[in-house]
């Protein structure tokens, strides 16, 4: 979440945030119109926090009259014992009438506390100046087009989708998925799973190479981690599993198990940055997701990932470096795949909470002739630590040390397993049917090309 000094210091800030970000912070102001909700929603956040602050003032004057009280009780103790117990007697109705009123009034701060964190919690990171700003597909700015899409026309074929190249293959069965696990589970099958552990160990191998250090995640986490990321574990609008009778959930990106690594820890600065990959299995619900975009594996509810996680220095321009070293990688590792693609930044209404700026990587999909995302990078800044409380320590030129630092944390998708395999059919598929796998892959598959039964 954000740093509160912003609601108060800088609203017209946090104002214009909301309308770039299109976010709505109470259910009962929503973003139509001429924008009236975002002043709304700043000033009635503005009337919790201040609401929240004459409670801890009026705590601080109940003390004040507690020690004054106490400091009468000691001063009717020097009396003359004649003297004591009537003087003694109103101070001791007081100290109860104060006791009372100081439980009365922690009960009310705690509750005015919840409140405006309820709401702050909901509140967006601010955006980075150069991100687009927008809420629709189109106002994504597209930086550059990599690599080399195919023309099939020339080769005297029109390409098939990734789902009639995988079942013509026998790649995949999504029948079987839907009466184990229901409809958009599946099974990966002959060469398909090789394939999918290829990319796998690929990635892993690419990471290590960059400096990463290399895990394996738990596929649950509990719901204060999830929070403490930004996602909502519960609700309506959740795409997120959870396990009954008990906080835990399962993950939909290691994303959220390497960031909770830390919560409550102060690291050392000569740590930092410090860089880890995580292979996980992720879970989605993909609630309302339908048509062509969905079809086959792009969207399903489980798959394999490899991601990348950076905490670094509590830096604007240490992170914005960091955030263009994992779009590098990125960009290597879908390169070294031979597909095409194309990198977006992504428009301010489409960022999700916790990023302050996103690229995507989008790979050409001559199935569906259109492009795909297939991994995103996020500058998370310091955003999801002040949640979790994860800090630095400071040193000043001399060597003293200082106040400690909330740490900047960023995520990206070396690779989303399933994504990947639908650009590789997509992109290497053959006029005969078969599928060349990329060079950089065959060491790990074991083998050069799927062919037709």
């Amino acid at each position: 979440m954000l740093d509160i000094k912003l609601l108060r210091e800088q609203p017209d800030v946090l104002r214009q945030n909301l309308l770039d970000r299109h976010v709505q912070v109470f259910d009962d102001l929503a973003p139509e119109g001429s924008g009236q909700w975002a002043s709304s929603s700043v000033e009635r956040m503005q009337q919790l926090d201040q609401r929240y602050r004459d409670l801890l003032h009026e705590q601080e004057q109940l003390r004040q009259r507690q020690n004054d009280n106490s400091q009468a009780m000691r001063d009717v103790g020097k009396r003359p014992k004649a003297e004591q117990a009537g003087a003694r007697a109103p101070l001791v109705e007081e100290g109860r009438a104060l006791r009372e009123q100081e439980r009365t009034l922690s009960q009310d701060a705690e509750q005015a506390l919840g409140e405006r964190e309820q709401a702050w919690r909901r509140v967006p990171n601010l955006t980075h100046p150069d991100s687009p700003r927008g809420w629709t597909d189109a106002d994504h700015r597209e930086l550059r087009q990599v690599g080399q899409r195919r023309d099939f026309e020339a080769e005297g074929f029109t390409p098939r989708d990734h789902l009639e190249v995988a079942e013509a293959l026998d790649l995949v069965d999504f029948a079987a998925g839907a009466k184990v696990a229901g409809q958009k589970f599946y099974y990966l099958k002959n060469e398909a799973v090789l394939l999918d552990m290829a990319l796998q160990r690929y990635a892993l191998d690419m990471a290590r190479r960059h400096g990463f250090i290399l895990h394996t995640t738990p596929d649950l986490a509990r719901t204060d981690v999830f929070e403490g990321l930004g996602f909502n574990p519960r609700g309506e609008s959740t795409q997120v599993y959870s396990v009954a009778d008990s906080d835990l959930c399962l993950v939909g990106t290691a994303e959220i198990t390497l960031g909770g690594m830390l919560a409550d820890t102060i690291v050392e600065l000569e740590a930092l940055p410090l860089l880890l990959a995580g292979l996980s299995h992720c879970f989605r619900t993909e609630a309302g997701a339908s048509g062509q975009e969905s079809r086959g594996l792009y969207r399903v509810h489980q798959f394999t990932k490899v991601e990348l996680f950076v905490f670094t220095v509590g830096d604007a321009e240490a992170s914005s470096a960091m955030h263009q070293r994992l779009l590098d990688i990125e960009e290597e590792i879908f390169s070294g795949l031979e597909l095409p693609y194309r990198v977006l930044d992504i428009a301010s209404g489409d960022l999700g909470g916790p990023a302050q700026r996103k690229f995507d990587l989008e790979s050409w999909m001559p199935g569906r002739g259109d492009w795909g995302e297939v991994t995103s990078t996020s500058n998370c800044t310091d955003y999801q630590a002040r949640r979790l409380k994860i800090r630095h320590r400071t040193v000043d030129a001399s060597g003293k040390k200082g106040k400690n630092r909330f740490v900047h944390m960023l995520n990206g998708t070396a690779v989303a397993t399933s994504r990947a395999i639908v650009a590789i059919l997509e992109n290497h598929q053959q006029a005969d049917g078969s599928v060349v796998v990329p060079e950089v892959l065959r060491p790990y598959a074991g083998f050069e090309r799927i062919g037709p039964r």
